[in-house]
């Protein structure tokens, strides 16, 4: 069911999200029936790896059953695509500019404040009685200092089966009060170490001896050990995407702040081949299909807990990967790969199954502290940038929704509107970027000199530029367009 078609549903479908309306948890006291909140993340997954989205390459059972039973976002956005900005701002419903944090290596500097922290959303739902807890990657900035300082005990620091077993195990146990269950996953993530251990090999270095290293060789010699691995890349591993070539005006940016940033990437643009790519894809397509199998077991446990008519149910991921669009591979990058992430809300009973909403801007790390706040009743801090999504899962058209959505990222910004999407880079002599998203959705065609588009391009700029002011974006402040 399309968003067009989600508006027309029935208002009973709607009024039964409220929260008084819903069924006391299983075990809990009938005086508190709050639903319960399970928050699912994965790392690094882009919008597209799900079969529900009509990949073909993979299969994705768990998310699958997540989308037809509630509503996806089709244009949901992280706040930046790396790992610590992102979950920073999924904690706390901030922008990563406002601790000056641009990527991981801003961890140590990061101006996190005891408001920020007693504002979070472990805080604020421990502060609203219920049980709050907290499950595997964590990757915060260290401020923070960990996240029993922000209001979680600490169920396990196993992002892998260990994760999916204990988040199994809690839902099944007795609850006498409503539960938040933060359960935080890594994989796709340990796609990132094919390229890093192929720059090693070239360079006469050892393949990285960590977990995801191996976990990630172990999949690949799969295809390494078939005997051809020629014939098993034509059967087996996805075709290169439309936009797998370099843009001819791409921003010099990019390459100097992203591409050259870590050797690997550098290497892996300039030589790997078409297989090479074609095994990478195939590679992200079973890592995620491997992270969703643990997520069926964690929804599994919640069926089997009779626990699923009283629980809200949201997936999405810190980021995305650029999966071999613009000879690129890992994050970072503002490209549509890196940045746009899925987002699934899923409430049996109380959210209509099956709804896709392919008009609404949603940020799922401005959002999520709003909306899970809304459907709880808590009140959320005042003067955060988010929006609750609350009113668009009930088919409600609110009065005014988001024109724009921005991303940040370590040396760029990004703002996205209904059809184009302008950014701009701090460095490199072309440093603007305009995509007209409708026409262009690979990202091949830069726009930003294009006569035409001068007005649309202008817009852009000021969007950007009110926005910043707005968030106080002193990093962007200094190298967005003023003109």
């Amino acid at each position: 069911m399309r968003r067009r078609e989600f508006i027309t549903a029935t208002a009973a479908a709607a009024l039964g999200l409220l929260p008084k309306r819903s069924t006391p948890a299983k075990n809990s006291s009938s005086r508190d029936a709050r639903p319960n909140i399970l928050f699912i993340m994965t790392d690094q997954q882009s919008a597209g790896m799900m079969s529900c989205m009509g990949n073909k390459w993979l299969k994705t059972p768990a998310m699958d059953r997540l989308a037809a039973s509630g509503i996806r976002f089709d244009r949901a956005y992280a706040c930046n695509p790396v790992c610590v900005p992102s979950r920073f701002s999924l904690q706390t419903g901030l922008m990563p500019s406002a601790i000056g944090m641009g990527h991981n290596g801003d961890s140590r500097e990061a101006a996190v404040t005891e408001v920020m922290i007693r504002q979070s959303l472990g805080r604020l739902f421990r502060k609203a009685g219920y049980e709050t807890v907290y499950g595997g990657k964590v990757h915060l900035p260290r401020k923070m200092k960990g996240i029993q300082n922000l209001g979680y005990r600490n169920l396990t620091s196993n992002s892998r089966r260990g994760l999916a077993d204990a988040c199994a195990e809690f839902i099944k146990g007795k609850h006498t009060k409503p539960f938040l269950l933060f359960a935080s996953f890594i994989n796709p993530h340990d796609i990132c170490y094919m390229a890093i251990n192929d720059c090693n090999r070239a360079n006469g270095r050892a393949p990285m001896g960590n977990t995801d290293s191996k976990t990630c060789e172990t999949v690949l010699d799969r295809a390494r050990n078939s005997g051809d691995i020629g014939a098993f890349v034509d059967a087996h591993c996805p075709i290169l995407p439309e936009n797998h070539q370099v843009p001819k005006n791409e921003p010099e940016g990019i390459t100097l702040n992203y591409v050259n940033a870590r050797d690997f990437r550098a290497y892996i643009r300039a030589n790997w081949t078409a297989n090479q790519w074609r095994l990478h894809r195939w590679a992200y397509c079973r890592l995620t299909e491997m992270v969703d199998e643990k997520i069926g077991i964690v929804l599994d446990a919640l069926r089997e807990a009779e626990l699923e008519q009283n629980t809200l149910v949201v997936f999405t991921s810190d980021h995305g990967d650029m999966d071999s669009a613009h000879k690129m591979e890992h994050k970072s990058v503002l490209y549509e790969e890196a940045v746009r992430i899925p987002f699934i809300m899923s409430h049996k009973g109380k959210i209509p199954a099956g709804v896709i909403d392919d008009t609404h801007l949603v940020s799922n790390g401005l959002d999520l502290l709003p909306t899970l706040c809304d459907y709880v009743g808590i009140e959320t801090p005042e003067e955060l940038p988010g929006k609750s999504l609350r009113h668009l899962v009930q088919g409600e058209d609110p009065q005014r929704w988001r024109d724009c959505l921005v991303v940040e990222s370590q040396n760029g910004r990004m703002v996205r509107t209904d059809r184009f999407k302008y950014c701009i880079y701090d460095s490199g002599e072309n440093r603007e970027q305009l995509i007209d998203l409708e026409d262009d959705p690979g990202e091949m065609n830069n726009l930003a000199k294009v006569q035409d588009y001068k007005e649309i391009l202008n817009r852009h700029r000021l969007l950007l530029r009110d926005w910043a002011e707005r968030t106080s974006d002193k990093i962007a402040a200094k190298y967005i367009h003023t003109g």
